[in-house]
């Protein structure tokens, strides 16, 4: 009688151990990408011979923190699954729905195309993808968003906007809960900027951002930071001194 629950016991401290080595090594990489396992394993209060036992090595541990993100993101899209009809508001919640969960895995960002593949990102990327393009598609027919690019490539240039405002978040130079991010995705895909701001506004009243971090500019001086932020179209820098939370 007592196997199956000395199993158990085991089943959950392992599983525990697991989760905690992923979360060292989703802050130790944010802090450096080049952490070694030696170091993941004493920010994890193991040793190196405990991180082997759950990941084979370098890139399986890379996977865990990529299979985590993963089950974050289809957690955020369901939670965003049933269209709007209105597609400025979609497009808001769909940002603030995605924004913490690339605010807990943008250490990902940081790591070296050999640790983390194009064929995985686009993997990851896809249902997100799949639904901003059909956001998108909705809106320039509503004629709330611009029509002059086609919804896909309009689709990806908002991620790539998004994301370079996560690697500006590790560089330490921008901070955000999703609302200015959510404001700047509507006015890039065309919305008019007072309606942008309005309309996060009001979805944050009624759906609140579950980890709120002081807004440092008011929402109307949103374009004017942005442009700030992309200099003449350059990407973020600064020091790396923001910690991953």
């Amino acid at each position: 009688m007592t196997g199956p629950h000395v199993t158990s016991g085991e089943d959950r401290r392992a599983q525990l151990t697991r989760t905690r080595i992923l979360e060292a090594a989703r802050q130790e990489l944010g802090r450096d990408p080049d952490s070694s396992l030696n170091h993941i394993a004493g920010a994890a209060g193991v040793v190196r011979r405990t991180v082997y036992g759950h990941f084979a090595g370098r890139s399986a541990l890379i996977e865990g923190l990529v299979a985590d993100a993963t089950e974050a993101l289809r957690r955020a899209l369901t939670a965003v699954k049933v269209p709007d009809p209105d597609a400025v508001v979609a497009m808001a919640r769909f940002v603030l729905a995605l924004w913490p969960v690339g605010d807990r895995y943008r250490t990902l960002l940081r790591l070296s195309p050999q640790d983390l593949g194009t064929e995985r990102v686009n993997e990851l990327l896809a249902p997100a993808r799949d639904m901003a393009t059909s956001i998108i598609d909705r809106g320039q027919r509503q004629g709330v968003f611009q029509s002059n690019v086609p919804p896909g490539p309009l689709s990806r240039a908002v991620e790539g906007h998004l994301l370079a405002l996560l690697e500006c978040v590790n560089a330490g130079t921008w901070r955000d809960d999703g609302t200015r991010s959510a404001t700047a995705a509507l006015i890039a895909v065309g919305a008019d900027g007072d309606l942008a701001v309005a309309q996060v506004r009001q979805l944050v009243r009624t759906e609140p951002v579950s980890t709120r971090q002081p807004r440092s500019k008011p929402a109307h001086r949103l374009v004017r930071t942005t442009v700030d932020h992309f200099p003449r179209g350059r990407p973020c820098t600064g020091p790396s001194t923001t910690k991953n939370p």
